[in-house]
Order: structure tokens, then C-alpha cells, then sequence
């Protein structure tokens, strides 16, 4: 079974095909910039990558070109379309209505784009890449897979705000939580690396890199997480603030005269380790800047360590402990820095860490606690694609 993948952002399509019968990637790549002059695709093949340039207007236009690379010249893995089996889509905002992957029927979407208030930049790009394979490939099957399936299952008083209750009701205002996909994969992923079953287990999931969240999973499913109506909430990130007083965001809008989208493009476009370090919003320019005696660069990069570690202790509370720690995303599976900074000093709920390999861990599943810590801290790398293609396998 021949699965493709597809991840539709505002101006980007991102794709992996999978040869389901032994769960490989046959090919991969993305097309950028899409509606600019200078778009390009990447294709990986082989274990290598090469980049041709064309200019896509739209998604439509994208997703043939990705269709032609599969079939035709250099880089193509196959000899029809017709060897697809299936399409898996990366879906970002499924309000209440989703709890799990679904096939894309004509009421799914409808109901899909009724979330698009919820994420008006992500869910219309999802929308546009189904319809460009239905247009290029009407008869095949396309499932939907939701960043916020997972956190579904987080108990009303971990996803309710505490504000007036008819904004729920009317406007489904409560924490959805993101990057579903990947706390899915790498919870289920730890258990079966360290040969442990999930139910009976507390497990603090911490997906970090420019984009970060933090979920606490007992027995396999979600009980909190720390994004909220948005991925604005929670840790400090990239360019997104992270946690923020709410009474600060309104007294920034009358200092500074920003309406709401200026207040939006401040704390998810301007701030996180770019707006404090005014330097970079990548974590390797800052560590490397903070090496350096550069002040701002240590601070924020204290700030984005210290955030990860509290939420590491909030979780463990909320649990009534915790077995396993893991560490994935880009920072996660590859600063050891960030993980020694986020642990420290955790050692009286149990965690201690081996420094030689954690120091020695990058991108790999590894084990990086001490064989005598009560907790076990691990590396997992995410991989959401794989998720995905075996959501899709399994409906089709």
C-alpha cells in the first residue's frame, strides 16, 4: 500500500510517500512559497535533496506539480498515479467535532471548515490541499488527521477558562491543545521502545522547538496540555510569547494603539526568543550568543528552559507523578542543553539524569536518565508523517 502525505500551510505543501508494507519513505520534499515568483519544490530521494524552481499560484497548481515529480523525470517513484492507494492530511484545528481521524466525506468538511474561525491561517491551506487532490484524483480516498485530536480527552476542568461560561457555549473559547499528532505518536512510541505498556503509566510528553507544547498523558490519553484556543499559550517559543497576563496584552494595545491584529502579530510574529534577545528566533543563535556574554541572549534562553521545567512539575502534580519524561521536536531531540536546564533540580520527584548520555544524544531513541532514577527520561524523535500515513492505512 502506496500512501502519500500531505501537510497544506498558507504558502507551503509539505509531502512523504510511504511504502506501507515495511513503513519506509520512498520520497520526500515540499514546495515553498507558493503565490511568489521564486517558489520552489525540494524533493529527497536516495538521501539526497534537490531543489527545482517554478512559479505556483495556488495549492491546485502545487499538488500537480508534486504529482508530476512522483511520476515523471529525474525523481520519479512511480510509473502512474494510480499506484496511490490513499492521501493522509495533516488537519490543524478540529474544535469538539473531531476526536480522531476520519475519511474526508463531504459533511467532514463542511464541519472541518466550520472550525476555521478557530485557525484562520492553517485550517482554509488544509481545506485547499483535499480539494486540489480531489480535483487531480476524484476517486481516492483521503483521510484527515487533527492536531488536536489527541488532547480531546483532557477533563473539562483542564480545558475550560475560567471566563463567562456562554463564550464556550457560543464561541467554543477553551484550550484545544496542538501537536496532537506528534504527542500521540511518541507517547504510544516510548512504551514500546522501553518494552512497558501505556495503561498504568504517567507520561510527560515535551515536544520543543520553534513551535512548542507540553502534554501530560496517563494510561495513553491526554489529560492536559499546554496550548490553548490557540498555539500562542504555554512555552516561550520562536516568536510566540508563550503565557502572558492577559491584563498585560490589553495594557500593551492602549501604550502602543494596536487593534487586535496588531496585538496578534506582537505575541505570535514578534516576541518568544526573538522579541526578547532582539537577536534571533533560533535557539542555536541564542545559545551560541549567550556563550558569547551577550545578556539578553542568557536570559531568554533561562526564560524558555525555566518555562519547560515548570510545566514538567505542574504536569507531574496533576498526575499524582510521573514514570517517563521524553523529549522530542527539533531543541528537544537535539540541544542536550535544553534538556539538562529543563531537569535540573528535579531530582526530588525522582529524575536523574546520566549527563554522559544525554550529552551524547542526538536525534536518536536513547535512554538519558541514570539506571537508578525513579523516573525514566528519554529521546523519542517525533514522526508525524509516519502517524499519519498508518492513520490513513487503517481507514482505507
Amino acid at each position: 500500500m502506496k500512501i502519500l502525505v500531505l501537510n497544506c500551510g498558507s504558502s507551503s505543501i509539505k509531502y512523504a510517500l510511504y511504502d506501507m508494507t515495511d513503513r519506509s519513505v520512498i520520497t520526500s520534499g515540499g514546495i515553498e512559497k507558493i503565490g511568489l515568483p521564486d517558489s520552489s519544490i525540494t524533493v529527497k530521494l536516495n538521501g539526497e535533496k534537490h531543489k527545482m524552481e517554478r512559479r505556483i499560484d495556488e495549492h491546485t497548481a502545487g499538488v500537480q506539480w508534486i504529482f508530476e515529480v512522483l511520476t515523471t523525470g529525474d525523481y520519479a517513484v512511480l510509473k502512474e498515479l494510480s499506484e496511490l492507494d490513499a492521501v493522509g492530511h495533516r488537519m490543524v484545528h478540529g474544535g469538539e467535532r473531531f476526536n480522531e481521524s476520519v475519511l474526508l466525506t463531504p459533511e467532514v468538511m463542511e464541519a472541518f471548515a466550520a472550525c476555521n474561525d478557530l485557525a484562520p491561517l492553517h485550517n482554509p491551506a488544509n481545506i485547499k490541499g483535499v480539494n486540489a487532490v480531489s480535483a487531480l484524483l476524484p476517486e481516492i480516498p483521503q483521510v484527515g488527521v487533527f492536531d488536536t485530536a489527541f488532547h480531546q480527552t483532557m477533563p473539562d476542568y483542564a480545558y475550560m477558562y475560567a471566563i463567562p461560561y456562554e463564550l464556550y457555549e457560543k464561541y467554543g473559547v477553551r484550550r484545544y491543545g496542538f501537536h496532537g499528532t506528534s504527542h500521540r505518536y511518541v507517547s504510544q512510541r516510548v512504551c514500546e521502545f522501553l518494552g512497558c505498556e501505556a495503561e498504568g503509566k504517567k507520561i510527560i510528553t515535551c515536544h520543543i522547538g520553534n513551535g512548542a507544547s507540553i502534554a501530560a498523558v496517563k494510561d495513553g490519553k491526554c489529560v492536559d496540555t499546554s496550548m490553548g484556543l490557540t498555539p500562542l499559550e504555554g512555552l516561550v517559543m520562536g516568536t510566540r510569547s508563550g503565557d502572558i497576563d492577559a491584563g498585560a496584552v490589553t495594557f500593551i494595545m492602549d501604550k502602543l494603539g494596536l487593534d487586535t491584529k496588531g496585538i496578534s502579530d506582537l505575541l505570535n510574529k514578534k516576541s518568544g526568543l526573538a522579541g526578547v534577545s532582539c537577536l534571533s528566533n533560533d535557539l542555536r543563535d541564542i545559545m551560541a550568543a549567550a556563550r558569547e556574554g551577550d545578556e539578553k541572549a542568557r536570559l531568554v534562553n533561562e526564560m524558555y528552559t525555566y518555562r519547560i521545567k515548570k510545566y514538567i512539575g505542574q504536569y507531574a502534580a496533576a498526575m499524582g507523578g510521573v514514570d517517563i519524561i521524553l523529549f522530542t521536536g527539533g531543541a528537544g531531540e537535539n540541544q542536550w542543553e535544553v534538556r539538562a536546564a529543563a531537569t535540573e533540580g528535579l531530582e526530588y520527584m525522582g529524575v536523574k539524569m546520566d549527563d554522559a548520555r544525554n550529552r551524547a544524544c542526538r536525534a536518536v531513541e536513547a535512554v538519558l536518565s541514570a539506571d537508578d532514577s525513579r523516573v525514566t527520561v528519554c529521546c523519542i524523535p517525533t514522526d508525524e508523517e509516519l502517524m499519519i500515513a498508518l492513520d490513513t492505512q487503517a481507514l482505507c
